[in-house]
């Protein structure tokens, strides 16, 4: 559902009609199994806030959020101009219980970012401006309170005053399916890498298609392990008996 202009009066609106559809006692909301192993909570933990980062950031949102939208949550997309609606059902997002909102500008950035924290559980943003450390306070307080997560999809990290509860940076990328100067491209293999707080001091690092030959988002490389985020190494088997 497109906003092309925010409306705090319509986006209130739709709050009310949209927020009772979720879960409110569920505080973590599901992630794809491939990303799952490298969150501290295995999901997105409500009320914290989310950075992407890095060569694939606006893809590793889109895929953050997917498995919420399909289990009943809404998404709300505000001021991410490339951020392709093909793309996102292609990574598992409901577009039925996705809101894009225009750039609203300086002026109206916070108040509609705070509104849409009201009325849906993943808010995924882009500002294109400076945010005070004051307007951030108040928004991840919003966003603690109502039990949304704030996500910041790559652009210029610097605009946040304070590093946010978790980044999940896309490094090294490499596209399949291009063969002899033609063919279509059909997989992309990611170095991803998840550090911050709440459990996640210890950065986790895994490879990851996003997305695979199928079409789906998946391991290419062991799990991580908990303990030391490097792939765990399988225990050697010696013959008994």
């Amino acid at each position: 559902m497109a906003v092309p202009a925010p409306d705090l009066a319509v986006l209130r609106q739709l709050g009310e009609r949209v927020r009772p559809l979720s879960a409110a006692a569920e505080r973590v909301l599901p992630v794809p199994e491939a990303l799952a192993g490298l969150l501290p909570l295995g999901g997105l933990g409500r009320g914290t806030t989310v950075a992407t980062a890095g060569s694939a950031a606006s893809s590793l949102a889109l895929a953050l959020a997917g498995p919420a939208t399909m289990a009943g949550s809404w998404c709300a997309i505000v001021g991410v101009a490339d951020l392709g609606l093909l793309a996102a059902a292609e990574l598992g997002v409901d577009l039925g219980r996705t809101l894009v909102v225009a750039d609203p500008g300086p002026a109206g950035w916070a108040p509609t970012v705070a509104s849409l924290l009201d009325a849906v559980e993943v808010v995924l943003v882009r500002p294109g401006h400076a945010i005070t450390p004051t307007t951030r306070r108040r928004l991840v307080a919003r966003a603690r309170d109502r039990g949304s997560v704030l996500v910041h999809v790559g652009g210029r990290v610097t605009v946040w005053a304070e590093a946010p509860d978790l980044t999940v940076t896309a490094g090294a990328s490499r596209w399949e399916g291009i063969g002899e100067g033609h063919g279509r491209l059909r997989a992309r293999q990611v170095e991803v890498a998840v550090a911050g707080r709440r459990g996640a001091d210890r950065p986790r690092r895994a490879s990851l298609w996003l997305p695979g030959p199928d079409g789906r988002i998946a391991l290419a490389s062991p799990a991580p392990s908990a303990a030391t985020g490097e792939p765990a190494t399988p225990a050697a088997l010696r013959e008994v008996g």
